[in-house]
């Protein structure tokens, strides 16, 4: 449809907008191509690790970091995001806390799981899990509903005393997605996930002698591509009830029609 694919290339074309400018033009660091997951975390969103779902992200890191992670998530996929952080051996009462945003950098609400918690002084480890809403093919552009493309996790200290800054910590993020299937199905799809650039680089044309920036795009996405389309089984499911419905149609007529006119009875005039 003209006004999905309309909606997709606004959504695409603000997430990109929102990125900040060229200052910051590290690519990001992403697991290694062999498929292992990855053991460093980015220290902002242009900068986040890229990982895939089902992967055991680790990081090593200090307390007042931020560490950022960066998976894919596609079309009714309902992400849990699960962290863990083992703690230094001396230290006060700390809070954690893991967000998750997606590929607007909007923040995203976690429908259940305990995303901040608050580990006791002298506590060996903190985990911290969010799951998400599941996450629909299309959307009005004014609701905060999931869409397919990037997700960011933000992993950090909120509460901390001075004495317990810069203190080293171990960190482990995965991410797990539950199928929900046709029961997530919309009447729409976005023309394009939202896979904002991470980075800029350069392209000089060596014919023209001109050079052109533009963005590098995230280079993860879902193991068999991205889903689009009309498709899904809840057509299935459709088919199936019109099959039935019209059998107990049938049947109900066979059972009230009864015999018919009895012989004795003539026919009316």
């Amino acid at each position: 449809m003209r006004f999905t694919r309309v909606l997709g290339a606004a959504l695409l074309t603000l997430g990109l907008a929102v990125a900040p400018a060229a200052a910051d033009s590290s690519p990001s660091p992403s697991a290694s191509s062999d498929g292992a997951a990855p053991t460093s975390a980015g220290t902002s969103f242009r900068t986040a690790t890229e990982f895939e779902q089902g992967q055991q992200a680790t990081a090593s890191g200090s307390t007042g970091d931020f560490l950022y992670w960066s998976f894919p998530a596609d079309a009714g996929q309902r992400p849990t995001v699960e962290a863990t952080v083992k703690l230094p051996g001396t230290h006060a009462a700390q809070t954690w806390q893991v967000d998750v945003y997606d590929g607007l950098r909007r923040r995203q609400a976690c429908q259940y799981g305990a995303q901040t918690r608050t580990a006791a002084a002298g506590a060996t480890s903190v985990e911290l899990a969010c799951v998400l809403r599941t996450v629909r093919a299309w959307s009005e552009p004014w609701a905060g509903d999931p869409l397919p493309g990037t997700y960011y996790v933000r992993l950090t200290a909120v509460d901390l005393t001075t004495a317990d800054l810069g203190q080293p910590v171990e960190t482990s993020v995965e991410v797990n997605s539950k199928d929900i299937g046709g029961a997530a199905a919309v009447d729409g799809s976005l023309a394009k996930p939202l896979v904002p650039g991470i980075s800029v680089k350069t392209e000089t044309d060596a014919s023209e002698d001109d050079s052109s920036t533009s963005a590098v795009l995230s280079s993860i996405e879902p193991e068999d591509g991205w889903a689009g389309g009309w498709w899904s089984d809840r057509w299935v499911w459709t088919a199936v009830g019109g099959v039935l419905a019209a059998l107990a149609g049938v049947g109900g007529y066979s059972l009230t029609r009864g015999s018919g006119r009895p012989s004795r009875v003539p026919p009316s005039a």
